[in-house]
Parts: C-alpha cells; structure tokens; sequence
C-alpha cells in the first residue's frame, strides 16, 4: 500500500502512477556516484563492474542522440536509449552485444538492484548506476546519453538488474 503522501507527490508530480514508482535520486554515502562537470564518480566501495559501467557511460556522455545509435559499432558517435544502455553494461562485462528497448523488459533479474537498475518500457530504456540516472531524454539540454540527478517519471516501465548488482 502507498503512503498517501507519495499518493500525493505523484498525482501533482507525474499526473498518475503505476506501480514503478518515479527514480527520484537520493544520496546515501558511500553508495551513491557523484556528479562533477557532467560526468560521474564512482563510490570507491563499488564493485569494478560499477565502476566499469560508469567509465563507460563517461566515455559515451555528451554524445548527441541518432535512432540506431551505439548498435552497429562497439563504439559509435551517437547513441540512442538502448544503445547507450547496451554499451554501459557491455563495459560491465553483463552483455555481449548491444540490444533493442525492448529486450531490457525482460534482462537479468526482477526489481532494482544493489548498484545497477535499467528502467525499460516499449521504446524507451534508462539506467541507474550508483543512484546517477543516465538517459538520452528528460534531462536539461539536446537528447543524448547524460548523467543527471533529475528525477523521471517511470509510469510503464519494468524494473530489472544484473544478476548480482
């Protein structure tokens, strides 16, 4: 049962609610990356697939958005939402090869993880890495991949991890 105050946040927030409440960042030391200058900074305390995942998403960061995008080549110059994806948890060593939106609905394991979470709806797929939220949309400026500590909806999406993070 929902507290009537996130009831409340959510109805002026986000208009309506599913059952995936909104990513809303939190920090919580040692746990939580830092955001300096548009790039992240990993907890020392992460495992190295985290920090891996979030050297990653630092290379790609800035990059602006293509349809397509980070799918054909293992790096590429624009990226969109599941190509981005894809190449954060490929440098995690928790994919072989980039994949569709839509796969994301069913990867690795049910609810938010430990250190990764991927937010997956159709068309749409975002990640959270060390509590930093990195997507090609809902963020200030031109669409790409960006680390951003704004809060998004998540109305139709799945929650998933990688098994073990």
């Amino acid at each position: 049962m929902r507290s009537p105050l996130w009831l409340l946040l959510c109805a002026i927030l986000f208009s309506s609610c599913s059952t995936t409440p909104p990513y809303v960042y939190r920090y919580v030391p040692g746990k939580t990356a830092t955001l300096q200058n548009g790039y992240a900074i990993a907890p020392r305390s992460a495992p190295p697939e985290v920090h891996s995942a979030i050297a990653a998403g630092n290379r790609i960061a800035g990059l602006p958005y293509r349809i397509g995008g980070g799918h054909a080549n293992s790096f590429d110059h624009s990226y969109d939402c599941s190509g981005a994806t894809s190449f954060v948890l490929m440098a995690s060593g928790r994919m072989k090869s980039p994949a569709p939106s839509s796969y994301f609905r069913r990867y690795g394991e049910k609810g938010h993880g430990e250190w990764i979470s991927i937010y997956a709806r159709k068309g749409h797929v975002f990640l959270v890495v060390a509590g930093l939220r990195f997507d090609t949309g809902w963020a200030e400026g031109p669409r790409g991949p960006k680390w951003t500590k704004k809060s998004r909806p998540a109305s139709g999406y799945v929650v998933r991890h990688p098994q073990g993070l």
